[in-house]
């Protein structure tokens, strides 16, 4: 049976005339109006009776043909398809999600401050990058080869690792450099120490490989190293800024984690964290200077220029960065050629160093009025170093409690029990003074203390 079907052109409309008439078959079809082996008008005829040329109908029908609605039978004509293809999946309108923390004054840790505007050596990086042309294919998995010689010789100068080009691999920040060693070192089911309190995004990501977590305690001189036990393939460590009750690994202790290592065959894996920013004296040198065959270091961008960029490196002994840029090559899984691009003119001029600087200046300042504003109400530690401070606080207060009021009051920050896995410790504030501006870095610390000052009343009419 041929159908005939009131179909109409809009020669007005910014629509092409036989998409038009596509898009009236295919609604006839959905609507049932058209059904499967209903026989459609030849070109000719359909093309004589909407007065348009046989091109525009020929053209609706080749289209139709193409995405499955109907089918030429030779010597029979154009029929629609016994199999209709569904019928396009249609747009949700949902509520846009609201933000939980639009509106609240932040006083996380581990975030700089980025201004409202760009500075001259951001821009310049930029307009540079914008002039060059991309690689012809694809980039070498470990990084473009003059950015990894640049960092070698930025890590050799600021870190004193011993290193070339050949022991750097590009990364998009610490922990995704974590994930890519844990995937090509470990198997699920092997063991690695943490500290304990310690960073939670590398818990979460030995999680997600299915490793058994060694939990660690630490003090103030860092990770405890007699606490490890022989049969832990890999150690995860921050001995530059111990995240986040700030301890510095101690030169003692250094020597004493490579030995362990070199004694079980361990890995260790170097997070600089806060390398960049000490207020006391220089910061040690890194492990990985001791032993490059034994420590996988970690650097990142995110402390300095932004979190945003997504950049860090990893150094490692030649073998182990081949093993990773070889598994990288086949997921392909790394930086994008125009970050890296950034990030070499940002070396090439110094303007890494110079935002370590002027980071170092602002967040020293910062770091003076935060201890100021929070000295009264308990022990500050982890204050020689970073972009936060660390408030112990009175046994007898709850520091989610009072997290959760400072929330409730207007400004974010972070309970120490959050942190903490196994190893009981005192109530504490992890206190980040880097990111916001100085008059809301002002607002928050007055809002956080009022909360302390309210907290603890309670307690003392409690008691």
């Amino acid at each position: 049976m041929e159908s005939s079907l009131p179909l109409t052109i809009d020669r007005s409309a910014a629509l092409p005339l036989h998409l038009q008439l596509a898009e009236q078959f295919r609604a006839a079809v959905l609507d049932g109006r058209l059904q499967a082996g209903h026989r459609l008008p030849s070109t000719r005829d359909l093309a004589r009776e909407l007065s348009v040329s046989r091109s525009v109908t020929q053209a609706a029908y080749d289209q139709l043909h193409a995405e499955g609605w109907i089918e030429g039978r030779t010597g029979a004509g154009t029929f629609v398809t016994d199999v209709a293809p569904l019928q396009p999946a249609v747009r949700r309108q949902t509520a846009a999600k609201v933000d939980p923390d639009a509106g609240l004054l932040t006083l996380r840790p581990g975030i700089p401050y980025i201004g409202p505007t760009p500075d001259q050596g951001w821009r310049r990086a930029w307009r540079e990058v914008s002039t060059q042309s991309p690689p012809p294919g694809y980039d070498d998995a470990a990084g473009i080869l003059e950015l990894r010689a640049a960092l070698a010789d930025h890590v050799g100068r600021t870190r004193g690792i011993a290193c070339g080009p050949e022991n750097v691999l590009v990364t998009n920040g610490t922990v995704h450099g974590l994930r890519l060693l844990l995937s090509v070192t470990q198997e699920p089911g092997d063991r690695i120490a943490i500290e304990d309190p310690g960073y939670l995004n590398a818990v979460v990501a030995a999680h997600d490989h299915r490793l058994e977590i060694v939990d660690v305690p630490v003090d103030a001189d860092g990770l405890q190293v007699s606490a490890l036990s022989t049969d832990v393939p890999a150690v995860y460590v921050t001995p530059s800024h111990q995240y986040p009750l700030g301890g510095r690994l101690s030169v003692a202790r250094r020597n004493e984690l490579v030995r362990w290592a070199r004694r079980t065959g361990a890995l260790l894996i170097e997070d600089d964290y806060d390398s960049e920013f000490r207020y006391d004296v220089a910061p040690l040198p890194a492990l990985a200077q001791l032993d490059l065959d034994r420590v996988v270091h970690l650097g990142t961008l995110s402390k300095t220029i932004s979190p945003a960029l997504r950049l860090g490196w990893l150094v490692a002994a030649e073998s182990m960065v081949e093993r990773l840029a070889s598994f990288r090559a086949e997921s392909g899984d790394w930086p994008g050629w125009p970050m890296q691009a950034a990030l070499l003119s940002m070396l090439r001029d110094g303007y890494l160093d110079q935002a370590v600087r002027r980071g170092r200046r602002l967040y020293a300042d910062r770091r003076t009025q935060t201890c100021a504003a929070l000295s009264p109400y308990g022990e500050i530690i982890g204050q020689d170093a970073g972009l936060h401070i660390t408030l112990i606080l009175p046994e007898h207060l709850d520091d989610r409690a009072v997290a959760a009021t400072a929330r409730d009051a207007g400004v974010i920050v972070a309970p120490l029990s959050d942190y903490r896995r196994t190893n009981p410790g005192p109530p504490g504030l992890v206190i980040g003074y880097a990111t916001p501006s100085t008059p809301d870095l002002d607002k928050a610390l007055a809002i956080l203390t009022h909360v302390l000052d309210h907290s603890a009343a309670i307690e003392t009419m409690s008691d």
